[in-house]
């Protein structure tokens, strides 16, 4: 019934019907096995970079040392932003072995979409902390609290909820450049529709296929977004 309504659809006929059908599940588990798992990880990754760099910028400068690094991460953030995702994969794969740097491909994606992350998200971050009252740092200065202590107790959660909607973006946004990786032969779920494309020389079902399965996919995170706000309202009120 099913292979019926595909093939009766616009622009569709039997054979491009087992086509969609037959490729359906490949292209979803490459989406469950590798496309989530490497936006997951990168997302960390690229979260803890994120957080280290935008404390970096927002504590008062302090040293030859802490000038350094500010320098180092402000032309970090620099190349990164300034330069296309695809480039990045691209230098960390095929450019590093010129210098005699082989990495493998999803450990190669996963540093280039970390590093991506981590520019990115940063500025969110140091958003975040920044849009915190000055007055939340002198209250915990004036219970004695160590500026440390003031930025995990007072500050950070204040600031995570504020950050949450434009990073939960960012994580559903690199989801969908997951298909990028496919430019360094990684087997994620658009490489697998190309591969399915390319074998049947039929091209338009099997993208337009992709990108269903990548909307579906999109379509969970926003609801996952959506209760994750909820959540945070209802703690923020609390």
């Amino acid at each position: 019934m099913l292979n019926s309504f595909i093939a009766s659809l616009p622009f569709m006929d039997q054979a491009r019907a087992d086509l969609v059908i037959n490729g359906f599940f490949p292209i979803v588990k490459a989406a469950v096995l590798v496309s989530i798992p490497l936006a997951i990880v990168s997302f960390i990754l690229g979260m803890i970079i994120a957080v280290g760099v935008a404390l970096l910028r927002v504590t008062p400068v302090s040293g030859i040392l802490h000038r350094v690094l500010l320098a180092f991460v402000n032309v970090y953030i620099s190349i990164i932003r300034g330069t296309p995702m695809l480039v990045q994969l691209c230098i960390v794969f095929y450019g590093l072995p010129a210098i005699g740097i082989f990495i493998d491909p999803i450990p190669a994606g996963i540093i280039g979409f970390s590093l991506n992350v981590g520019a990115y998200a940063s500025e969110t971050v140091r958003a975040s902390i920044l849009s915190v009252p000055k007055g939340q740092w002198e209250a915990g200065y004036t219970i004695g609290m160590t500026y440390l202590q003031t930025f995990r107790r007072i500050i950070a959660p204040q600031a995570f909820r504020v950050a949450v909607p434009p990073l939960s973006n960012s994580f559903i946004s690199l989801f969908k450049e997951t298909s990028l990786a496919s430019v360094v032969t990684v087997t994620e779920m658009f490489r697998v529709a190309q591969q399915i494309a390319n074998a049947s020389y039929d091209f338009l079902p099997v993208y337009i296929e992709a990108a269903f399965i990548y909307w579906c996919f999109c379509w969970v995170l926003f609801m996952i977004q959506a209760r994750i706000e909820k959540r945070m309202d209802r703690y923020v009120a609390k």
